[in-house]
Formats: C-alpha cells, sequence, structure tokens
C-alpha cells in the first residue's frame, strides 16, 4: 500500500502526516509521501513543523514537492487535508477519484461538518502542536480502516 498526503505548500501538514505515518512503521504500508498542490519545489518543512516533529522525537528530512500526475498514479491511497485539496485533484486528474479522500472523511464518513485539519501556516509552536495532535490522532483512526 502507497499513502500519499496532500495540502497546499507541503510544507506544514502533509509533511507533518507523512513523517507521523512513517513513524508508525505499519507493516500494510509500503512507502509514504506528501506533495502539495501549490508547492514550490525544494523547500523545506517550516519550522515550526520540524520543531514539533523532534518535540516528538521523529527525524523528517523533508523537501517540499509539486503534486503531479505520477504521484497520483503511484499512490494506492490519496489523503487530503481539505476538501478543496480533494476536489482540485479529481477535477484535474477525474480517475483518481476513487482512491481520493479528506483524510477526516476517511475516517469518520460524511459524519463530521467540517473535512479540514487545519492549516497551522504562519501559526506559533502551538498551533503546529495542535495540528500535530489531530494529524496524529486521525492517523491512527485511518491506520484502524485499512
Amino acid at each position: 500500500m502507497k499513502i500519499l498526503f496532500v495540502c497546499t505548500g507541503n510544507t506544514c501538514r502533509s509533511p507533518l502526516a507523512e513523517a507521523i505515518l512513517k513513524q508508525k512503521a505499519n507493516p500494510k504500508i509500503h512507502s509514504v509521501q506528501s506533495a502539495g498542490i501549490f508547492a514550490v519545489n525544494g523547500e523545506n518543512a517550516s519550522d515550526q513543523a520540524i520543531a514539533v516533529l523532534k518535540e516528538h522525537t521523529i527525524e523528517h528530512l523533508h523537501r517540499s514537492k509539486m503534486l503531479s500526475k505520477e504521484d497520483v498514479e503511484w499512490a494506492t491511497y490519496i489523503f487530503t487535508m481539505t476538501a478543496m485539496h480533494k476536489e482540485h485533484i479529481i477535477s484535474q486528474i477525474p480517475q483518481a477519484a476513487d482512491k481520493t479522500y479528506t483524510l477526516k472523511e476517511f475516517v469518520y464518513g460524511n459524519s463530521v461538518n467540517n473535512l479540514d485539519v487545519s492549516d497551522p501556516f504562519g501559526g506559533n509552536l502551538d498551533v503546529y502542536r495542535k495540528t500535530y495532535s489531530e494529524l496524529k490522532e486521525l492517523i491512527e483512526l485511518m491506520l484502524k480502516k485499512l
């Protein structure tokens, strides 16, 4: 199974999700990557994202990457951080519809009103800690459903 996490710039949420899932070392998952729908290739993860990962003793060397058709084709599942990210992918690559979900949609179905993971971009370390905790919980629930 190959998992792709997608957010906007690939410097905050999707690298956090990628690092959290890689750290879990689940035997069902062969590979984990992340990308952004409006990313600039080669950027570091945000300083706050790196700091939060270090607080949880997770090392993650990251370079941002613009989402490509090859990434979409590669993935078994694509988990987006927002409904807008999901809609963008499906509008560009309609054949991805059957494997693309917001992370919250996959975990909770349509039983939640807000399908978006909060965006910590521009926030302080506490904002990133909240996003990390939200992603960690969602990923643990996601693993139970896979």
